[in-house]
């Protein structure tokens, strides 16, 4: 009986350490501030493909040659 006891204590601090550990994990990926960085990577990552990159370019260009346009008109 008592070694029943203590095996049952030992599966309780063992599901207490489980669970300190999956918190932990838990709080480390809900972190806002990780959050952000990998946001902020996966935005960059996007924008440095070269399509998304020649894209942007051309439309930017385009802009500017309408505004210079309507400025000289």
């Amino acid at each position: 009986m008592a070694g029943d006891t203590e095996r049952i204590e030992q599966d309780i601090a063992q599901a207490r350490e489980d669970l300190a550990k999956t918190l932990d994990a838990l709080a480390d990926r809900a972190n806002p501030q990780r959050l952000a960085q990998d946001a902020k990577g996966k935005a960059i990552a996007a924008l440095n493909q070269p399509a998304v990159k020649y894209t942007l370019a051309g439309v930017g260009v385009l802009a500017v040659v309408l505004v210079v346009r309507k400025i000289v008109r």
